[in-house]
């Protein structure tokens, strides 16, 4: 196996050098080896639990290698032939709080509309015209043989308190950023915006369903979110800051605590891609590779991006060895998946129109995609560039307009978590 180097990358892999260091230095050798032993004692007692669903990919059936039929539950990466998918909903979606860390997350001319409507609903229309999109996004799904799932519907406008913090909610659009599927495991994220905190509420009823038929599931650590988590003075006040700051690798959240956004995570197989975001720190990381380990290799890789925030728009596998790789933010590691034979697409500039608004993300969700195979993509229907590219991959392209949708912060990737797609645990970079 070729195996990602996460320390390459000037000061993003000097400064993952320094995290790693001091994580398993002298002065905690000793509590780091108990630790794994504990991870792995935890491991072995699992595998001899008797459940509908298997413990872990060591049992598996003999003569197929894949799971439990019985689990609702699997999934190894982003191109097997999907079969259940959760669809986010739009109903509801508020505009978070102006706090430091959705300013460090957003693009400048966007910066008084989160201070006029901050804990407000977004606009009535344009979340009517989004749900329609995501409606018919669904019957599209359901006509290529997919079982759609949705998350509750919830009021995201009431004020909640911790001992930490105050905020209102958000949304439950995006599935993807918070839930994770690892095999026959759902990790539900801690996340990192204090508007997103409850946001794991609209999807429990889900996940207790997927639970009692026999699927893992992990709640990852959650953070206190209190003002430790955030450099409260994180000096951005224009584009160019962004830049410096990225540059310099330096981020709105600390390591006071683990924290991570599923989104930033790219599977393939055995192995696991993820970045050091402005919404995931490196103890988050480091949480998800001890969770995994060993059957799984999380790899940090890192790009040239003035605002990281989920690796989806960046970095897409979308088959085996065949990456779709932003130009405009191009992998600091990319000679790695060279060397390992793959090919790598660089995704046509994005038609959407500058007027069009992007509350939330950058006009790359054009490459924010949705395989249902290693054949079948849903795309934009607005995208003609991209649907040429697809085409000349000898990819058939299912078109849909989500054009308002994507202005709550998400493509098809980004509105859904596949649950189950068929296929085995395998490994791509031999």
């Amino acid at each position: 196996m070729i195996r990602v180097r996460c320390l390459r990358g000037g000061s993003r892999g000097a400064e993952s050098a320094h995290f790693l260091g001091a994580l398993i230095g002298r002065a905690v050798a000793g509590w780091v080896q108990k630790t794994f032993q504990s991870t792995r004692a935890a491991a072995a007692a699992a595998t001899t639990a008797k459940s509908s669903c298997v413990a872990d990919d060591d049992h598996k059936d003999q003569a197929t290698g894949t799971l439990a039929k019985e689990c609702p539950v699997c999934s190894y990466n982003e191109w097997d032939p999907l079969e259940e998918v959760i669809v986010g909903r739009p109903e509801n979606a508020c505009v978070p709080p102006f706090t430091m860390e959705v300013k460090a997350n957003t693009y400048e001319k966007y910066w008084p509309f989160y201070q006029q409507f901050g804990g407000q609903r977004f606009p009535k229309e344009h979340i009517r015209k989004a749900v329609a999109e995501i409606e018919e996004m669904c019957n599209v799904l359901r006509g290529e043989g997919v079982v759609v799932k949705h998350p509750e519907i919830i009021n995201w406008s009431e004020n909640y308190n911790t001992p930490d913090f105050k905020s209102t909610g958000m949304y439950a659009a995006m599935p993807r950023d918070i839930l994770l599927v690892v095999g026959n495991e759902i990790i539900e994220a801690p996340m990192a915006w204090r508007a997103r905190f409850f946001e794991y509420r609209a999807y429990r009823p889900l996940i207790k369903d997927y639970f009692r038929r026999g699927a893992k599931w992990t709640t990852a650590p959650k953070p206190q979110m209190s003002d430790e988590l955030y450099n409260m003075e994180y000096p951005i006040f224009s584009v160019e800051d962004r830049h410096k700051l990225a540059a310099e690798g330096k981020f709105v959240t600390t390591e006071f605590e683990p924290c991570f956004d599923a989104a930033d995570f790219m599977r393939a197989g055995k192995d696991i891609f993820v970045q050091r975001s402005q919404v995931t720190n490196f103890m988050g990381i480091e949480w998800m590779r001890r969770h995994l380990a060993p059957t799984y290799n999380v790899h940090t890789i890192s790009f040239k991006d003035p605002n990281p925030m989920h690796i989806d728009a960046t970095f897409n596998i979308i088959g085996p060895g065949l990456v779709l790789s932003n130009p405009d933010r191009p992998c600091h590691q990319i000679e790695v998946f060279k060397n390992a034979g793959w090919t790598i697409i660089s995704p046509p500039t994005p038609l959407i129109p500058d007027d069009h608004p992007l509350w939330m993300s950058s006009k790359w969700l054009s490459m924010n995609v949705l395989m249902l195979d290693e054949k079948r993509v849903m795309v934009e229907k607005n995208e003609t560039s991209i649907h040429k590219m697809f085409e000349n991959l000898g990819i058939a392209t299912i078109k849909v307009d989500i054009r308002n949708a994507n202005s709550l912060g998400g493509g098809f990737h980004c509105w859904t978590c596949d649950i189950r797609r068929r296929g085995t645990l395998q490994s791509y970079f031999n």
